[in-house]
């Protein structure tokens, strides 16, 4: 597997887990013991990120939720689908706890994740949020940059 495809896998993990821990109300901790008993076949490098991305989204959850709702014309998280709302968040984690990556390679991924997961109609959607969120970040981070 390629190092875009193990990384594709992380993202694809993380959103699981994400997915798990809100669908089954579980603790990141209860996640974390119990997803991995399955998937004991998943190389280190690929679960190290998944697992990255999982803590990033977890311990900024509120934070993480408050940007896509303020980035997402109007729709209240509890109306999007659980797989839209845990592609967003793992997304989200990704553009802001991982600045090393750039902003179009975590839309396109996180795109490709919601076309295997979620419907078609969501798309356009997720992708102008994101796209909103990440041009956000590109500001805050200039700022941070010429005030400093």
């Amino acid at each position: 597997m390629t190092v875009t495809g193990k990384r594709r896998k992380g993202r694809e993990l993380a959103m699981q887990m994400l997915f798990q821990s809100e669908m089954g109300r579980q603790t990141p901790d209860e996640v974390r013991k119990s997803f991995w008993k399955a998937r004991d076949e998943v190389e280190p490098e690929t679960r190290g990120f998944a697992e990255d991305l999982f803590r990033v989204a977890t311990s900024r959850d509120e934070e993480i939720d408050a940007t896509i709702e303020k980035h997402s014309a109007n729709w209240k998280l509890t109306r999007m689908s659980a797989v839209d709302r845990n592609v967003l968040r793992m997304a989200v984690a990704e553009l802001t706890g991982f600045p090393g990556t750039p902003a179009p390679i975590v839309i396109n991924e996180a795109l490709e994740i919601a076309r295997r997961y979620s419907s078609p109609e969501s798309i356009n959607f997720l992708n102008g949020v994101l796209d909103a969120i990440a041009r956000n970040e590109l500001e805050k981070r200039a700022a941070g940059k010429t005030s400093s």
